[in-house]
């Protein structure tokens, strides 16, 4: 079904889509409608508003609460940073980087396990980062990346099925699809990481799950929202030096957000 696929026009401007869920989310301007005097919704981040869940329910003491909801969030944004670092060693940052769809298997690092840790590493990374919005703007901002992945890669199936035939299609029937198998699925190819660009591709992942591990404790919102606009910030300095994708087609699947 065609309307569950992303065109090619949203694959091109995948970036400028998460960045635009992720601001509104941040901002959550339809909270305004709501009345003033709601003060959990209009004041509250989604991360005390988690952590008053079990504490309500008698499981544990809101402060308790609030740093398992602060570990949980630490380890997804590590988690997400780990994965797409590491596809993106194999599959090369430049190709990550590109608007264009590129035909090929990649038959290394996470590949081995899942077909999309790219994908899946971006929306882990909007589990941690939605902690820091409103409640409504978490919600709204999980979903719609949750959607928006769901698209991406249905687009980019279609795409690698009849560009690749069936080495793709047995492919596609060894690796999973999102959710990571324990032990490769496939031999590997014998390719080399690029463990350097993946890093400056990945700097934003990695450095807002460092500001999470590091000042999250502060309990200061104002303090970490400050550190995903520098992170976002450095990050396009770095990614501004990686090299250009070559005209070329290389060997490339999944390559996610």
């Amino acid at each position: 079904m065609n309307y569950l696929r992303a065109s090619a026009l949203e694959f091109r401007l995948r970036y400028l889509t998460h960045v635009l869920i992720f601001g509104l989310g941040f901002w959550a301007p339809w909270d305004r409608l709501l009345p003033r005097g709601n003060v959990l919704i209009l004041n509250a981040s989604a991360w005390p508003a988690l952590a008053s869940l079990p504490w309500k329910a008698g499981w544990l003491s809101f402060p308790v609460a609030t740093e398992v909801i602060l570990v949980i969030g630490i380890i997804s944004a590590f988690l997400g940073a780990f994965l797409r670092t590491w596809g993106s060693a194999y599959l090369g940052s430049n190709i990550v980087k590109d608007g264009a769809m590129r035909a090929g298997i990649v038959a290394d690092g996470p590949f081995r396990r899942v077909r999309n840790p790219l994908y899946l590493g971006t929306f882990l990374h909007a589990l941690a980062l939605a902690l820091l919005m409103p409640p409504t703007g978490a919600i709204f901002a999980v979903l719609l990346t949750g959607l928006v992945q769901a698209r991406l890669i249905a687009g980019e199936e279609y795409f690698l099925s009849n560009s690749l035939g069936p080495a793709y299609t047995v492919y596609k029937a060894t690796v999973p699809r999102i959710l990571p198998s324990l032990t490769p699925r496939i031999p590997a190819s014998g390719a080399a990481p690029r463990w350097f660009q993946a890093i400056l591709g990945e700097t934003y992942m990695i450095l807002f799950a460092l500001s999470l591990a590091v000042f999250g404790w502060r309990y200061d919102r104002t303090l970490l929202d400050k550190c995903v606009l520098i992170s976002l910030g450095l990050s396009l300095i770095a990614r501004a030096a990686i090299p250009p994708a070559p005209q070329k087609q290389e060997p490339a699947t999944s390559t996610g957000v």
